[in-house]
């Protein structure tokens, strides 16, 4: 319980830290974003100017199919690289304001038993069962904190494995199509 300016105080330095520690983690986040997003574009640029010239260097048609054929393969990885580096970022971020938030909550469930036994010790007599009361309140308030938190997380376990298994098909899937094509060429020929 605060009882004095200097308490006031330090509860203000935590909340403040707290603060710079979200905005840190958040500029973080976005610079590597703004990072990735530059390499990207770049590589794209790159490869786009690279690929257009050899197109245009085909002499016939079994050629320019040859070429095209196996440009699948590569862009459905690059995607699908692109895309688990920013879902690495995002849950990196998520994971670590995570953290941040569940230290507030802690410090601020100690603070808040604190009160309560502050509250109990300098209660008037016969308050006995308001004071149990209360301390129910916050024993089923942390109760149900926890059982959220936990329900979270099992939720977010379950978006990395479904995250997983679709980049598993996508990659068998993109395989399987370049195959195809590369099979549909050989016989065009």
């Amino acid at each position: 319980m605060i009882t004095t300016p200097a308490q006031f105080a330090e509860l203000n330095k935590t909340q403040l830290d707290a603060l710079f520690a979200l905005s840190h983690t958040m500029f973080d986040a976005t610079e590597k974003l703004v990072d990735l997003n530059l390499a990207a574009a770049k590589a794209t640029m790159e490869e786009s100017a690279e690929r257009a010239t050899a197109l245009m260097g085909a002499r016939d048609v079994q050629e320019l199919l040859a070429m095209t054929g196996g440009l699948a393969q590569p862009a459905v990885e690059k995607m699908v690289s692109y895309s688990r580096t920013v879902y690495g970022i995002a849950s990196g971020a998520g994971a670590e304001v995570s953290r941040i938030v569940e230290t507030q909550i802690a410090d601020g469930n100690k603070k808040v038993t604190d009160m309560v036994d502050f509250a109990a010790k300098n209660a008037p007599q016969g308050s006995e069962p308001a004071v149990s009361m209360l301390k129910s309140a916050v024993a089923a308030a942390n109760t149900a904190y926890d059982t959220f938190s936990k329900a979270s997380k099992q939720a977010v376990d379950m978006v990395e494995s479904n995250v997983a298994a679709a980049t598993s098909a996508t990659m068998k899937a993109a395989a399987a199509a370049n195959d195809a094509v590369k099979v549909k060429g050989k016989k065009a020929a």
